[in-house]
């Protein structure tokens, strides 16, 4: 807890296990609930591996947020590659209305930053035109 906040950083691959076992254990309700304790959950990583069946488990998790919690998530996709991780467009836009509802969207066009270190610890300065990191 910081400034008096609870808060909660996690993988979106690990919630999406943490998902996928609550509901295999029939207790998918009660763990949805346990998050509503915390004021800030930042989901990070998405968009690196297709989420198949655990899209519809991440769509309910962000469902049950929307209006009740703070719900940070980093990304390297811009919106319109969304449905190549979740598979389905219709999800997928009514995810994107639920996320970009009441929110503010920072992007990020440069280099990356471990890109930068891993660089800068050989001594050599980053290309300027590398990876692109818009999360």
């Amino acid at each position: 807890m910081l400034a008096g906040y609870r808060v909660r950083f996690v993988s979106v691959m690990q919630l999406i296990q943490e998902l996928q076992l609550a509901e295999m254990e029939y207790r998918l309700p009660r763990f949805l609930k346990s998050w509503n304790k915390y004021e800030l959950v930042i989901l990070d990583e998405l968009g690196y591996v297709p989420l198949g069946e655990g899209g519809k488990l991440l769509f309910q998790f962000i469902s049950g947020r929307y209006e009740q919690g703070s719900l940070i998530i980093t990304s390297n996709l811009e919106f319109s590659r969304w449905v190549d991780v979740f598979g389905d467009p219709a999800l997928t836009t009514a995810l994107l209305e639920r996320l970009t509802h009441h929110s503010h969207i920072l992007l990020f066009d440069g280099d990356s930053y471990r890109f930068r270190q891993t660089l800068g610890g050989r001594g050599k300065e980053a290309p300027h035109e590398h990876v692109k990191n818009e999360d």
